[in-house]
């Protein structure tokens, strides 16, 4: 029989119940033990819905209560010593102010740097590292949920971070070699498998996505070398996992190291089965990712089933495993409870719990069960819906492409010109201070929407409540000395849901939330269809606020790479084609913005460094109709039209070159928790327009010190010239509370202020 099995499993819960318990916890509601028991509650629940959807072998330590880089470091004793005193006296809050920070009793301490994991849009903790770094097993997290799972009669494999993958995914904060590291790491991985090996597990499933990387020879000495130790001494059997693209020229690599199994992503490689079958050794398991763990459409199980008897014919039953192509956790958990989805589109997806399905249908196909094939039929069927539905496809969107201007990317004048004719136009101060956006989203805003949205607030009262609302942000922010405003976006849910929700082509789900982040959750729009806007979007919020106000107010938009990057997208077509079309429907919101007295328009384009193919000789492609779809968004208005955008979680300087040719008059970066790192790109590249480097970290409820903002804008101010430095948050202020935003923005304000007086800084 087809043994099935899984990478890992969303662990937020599908109705959110760890984010709950989580801000609970946070919030001092409830103690430590609640929390646990919430967790150990969802590890059982989604162990059991794993093996009731048929698969043999599911995993255990995919589950963490904030990330598992951090959990990683944690596990190992990578703990930088300004945290060592509360972990050692206080586990939990250790962890948990490596995660968000500490600022109690006297202790003040900054989060670690947080960054995209691989080309996803899951952020992972960065652990910080030094030479002569010691490591030691902390605790028995992978043991005791192994026997967790066991003690309620389910075998899993536990799961690690592989010990190079880690080291790649660290800093060193001295500029130190991570990989002369490896020696002291492997002892207590060593120490660990023995742990598990004696804990009963058969496999440890060890995931090394480094292996899809462009890798240095160092890299790969690393990779050789800890497999070798890791092969001596007692350990269970160790299936090794590459995913999130082919192994390409790391194959040989991957085959050669003494492990007992491999696991490859066969849905962004299915072109490399035969090499993989053809370099794989005689006594090797092949873990097969057949279903797309990143996406939410039904997989072609025909086309999957193909990919699977061939290699059972070139392997046989006993070392053939179906799998997703990787851990689940990018996907909602379970379509069932979508009760308002349409039924056509419905049919047409596929959540977590249904991914589970598919691996069963066809490893049942496989083993010649007499039920599988009106399970594959009924896969046929949907899939050619989707494809027939006359719903996907309006021929006027590519009719409207193909007859773009070959300028229709560029603005009227070069970036200089540009400058001056804004100067004039907004007469700002030195160091102009901003926000990224959204402000805080309280509960009395999030309880009017739901309300609304339920028929319990009319349309007049709710649009009522939220002109009060951003009535008072705009108050607020003149009182306190903001030059350039926002309106506080109060009317919207998501920065892509609430611009999907009014363009033609999109569709929402209630509970399709995935994890970005700790407690942070976003419900990613889908993308099924060509990209229509029937109307404005934004218009009627920044006509509003800038009646209210003299001083300047940013329009604040998503760009078409971020929106395309942070929904589901459709899988029938190029992503540059559904970029672009995404592009055209924000070009005509930019233009409207202008046209409605808007005289500074913020895109905004988080994702545009994610989106880089984890191989570089495809960046280039990429970047090119990346950029392209940015330039056509923001280049139909006149000079005096300013245009930002931002990113946050970056490292710039691969793209550098890329991100100048965006254009933008502004761009504003996330700084602070690298403490102007990320700077170093700007200022190596001469980046010639203006820059706002974040002064404070908002995803921690820390509150900075005006004398802390003053030195990271002096560092700014020490290799940028004056009139390209503006001041502003890491990223928008939706998720903190008003206590904390106000406090850090009136410093902020402060020290904007106290750089225009200062000789030393201002010369």
């Amino acid at each position: 029989m087809t043994l099935t099995t899984n990478l890992g499993f969303p662990r937020i819960g599908a109705r959110r119940e760890l984010k709950h318990a989580l801000e609970s916890h946070w919030r001092g509601d409830t103690p430590a033990a609640d929390l646990q028991a919430t967790a150990r509650e969802l590890r059982a629940r989604h162990w059991a819905l794993q093996r009731e959807s048929g698969i043999d072998l599911p995993p255990s330590n995919d589950f963490s209560l904030y990330d598992q880089v951090l959990d990683t470091a944690f596990l190992f004793d990578a703990i930088p010593q300004r945290y060592r005193a509360l972990a050692d006296a206080d586990p939990l809050a250790g962890y948990f102010a490596l995660a968000r920070g500490y600022q109690r009793d006297g202790i003040d301490l900054h989060a670690l740097e947080m960054t995209k994991w691989f080309d996803t849009n899951y952020h992972y903790l960065v652990p910080e590292l030094e030479a002569g770094q010691r490591f030691a097993l902390r605790g028995d997290k992978p043991v005791a949920e192994y026997l967790e799972a066991k003690a309620l009669g389910i075998d899993t494999r536990p799961v690690l971070i592989g010990p190079v993958t880690f080291l790649w995914l660290a800093k060193t904060v001295d500029d130190s070699d991570r990989f002369a590291l490896l020696e002291h790491l492997l002892p207590a991985y060593a120490q660990l498998l023995e742990k598990l090996h004696i804990a009963g597990a058969q496999w440890v499933q060890i995931d090394e996505p480094a292996l899809v990387l462009d890798l240095p020879e160092a890299s790969r000495a690393a990779f050789r070398k800890a497999y070798a130790a890791l092969a001596d001494g007692v350990r269970p059997k160790l299936l090794l996992a590459g995913y999130f693209g082919g192994l390409g020229d790391n194959l040989e690599l991957a085959a050669s190291l003494p492990v007992d199994g491999m696991h490859v992503d066969l849905v962004r490689a299915p072109e490399e089965l035969e090499t993989v079958l053809a370099t794989l050794p005689d006594d090797r398991v092949l873990s097969a990712g057949l279903v797309d763990g990143r996406n939410i459409w039904r997989t072609r199980l025909d086309n999957a089933l193909l990919l699977a008897r061939y290699a059972r014919t070139r392997l046989g039953d006993e070392r053939l495993w179906l799998a997703p192509s990787c851990s689940l956790l990018h996907v909602p958990v379970d379509l069932d409870g979508e009760k308002s989805l349409d039924a056509e589109l419905k049919s047409w997806l596929s959540f977590a719990k249904q991914k589970l399905g598919e691996i069963r249908v066809l490893a049942n196909a496989l083993d010649g069960r007499e039920d599988a094939e009106a399970a594959l039929e009924d896969a046929r069927a949907r899939i050619e819906s989707r494809k027939a539905s006359p719903r996907v496809h309006r021929p006027e969107v590519a009719a409207r492409l193909a007859s773009l201007a070959a300028d229709a990317d560029r603005r009227q004048s070069p970036y200089p010109v540009r400058r001056r004719a804004q100067d004039a136009a907004l007469d700002l101060p030195p160091y102009p201070t901003t926000t990224i956006g959204s402000f805080p989203q309280t509960h009395e805003v999030r309880e009017a929407r739901a309300k609304f949205k339920s028929g319990k607030l009319s349309e007049a009262d709710y649009e009522a409540f939220l002109e009060t609302e951003t009535e008072k942000c705009v108050r607020y922010q003149e009182r306190i000395g903001i030059d350039v405003l926002v309106h506080g976006e109060f009317e919207r849910n998501d920065m892509v849901e609430y611009f999907g929700e009014q363009l033609d082509g999109f569709a929402f789900t209630k509970l399709g939330w995935v994890q970005s982040y700790g407690s942070r959750c976003v419900k990613p729009p889908i993308i099924f269809g060509d990209v229509v806007r029937p109307a404005p979007m934004t218009v009627r919020w920044s006509r509003f606020a800038q009646s209210l106000t003299a001083l300047p107010m940013k329009g604040m938009l998503t760009g078409p790479v971020t929106v395309l990057q942070w929904s589901f997208v459709r899988d029938d077509q190029p992503r540059a084609d559904t970029c672009r079309q995404i592009a055209l429907a924000l070009r005509d919101e930019v233009t409207d913005l202008e046209a409605a007295g808007i005289g500074i328009i913020q895109i905004d384009e988080p994702a545009l460094r994610e989106g880089l193919p984890l191989r570089r000789a495809q960046w280039q492609a990429y970047l090119d109709w990346a950029v392209h779809s940015f330039r056509l968004t923001a280049s139909g208005v006149g000079d005096a039209t300013q245009i930002h955008t931002h990113m946050c979680y970056s490292e710039f300087n691969d793209i550098i070159e890329a991100v100048a040719a965006m254009d933008a008059d502004v761009i504003s970066i996330e700084t602070s928790r690298s403490r102007m790192e990320l700077l170093d790109a700007f200022v190596t590249f001469r980046y010639p327009n203006g820059i706002g480097p974040g002064v404070y970290d908002i995803h921690s409820p820390r509150i900075p010190t005006t004398a802390e903002m003053v030195e990271l804008l002096g560092k700014a101010r020490a290799v940028l010239a004056p009139e390209q430095v503006w001041v502003n948050p890491d990223c928008g202020l939706k998720t903190r509370g008003w206590a904390e935003t106000g406090a850090a923005l009136e410093r902020m304000v402060e020290a904007a202020r106290a750089l225009r007086g200062s000789s030393a800084l201002a010369t």
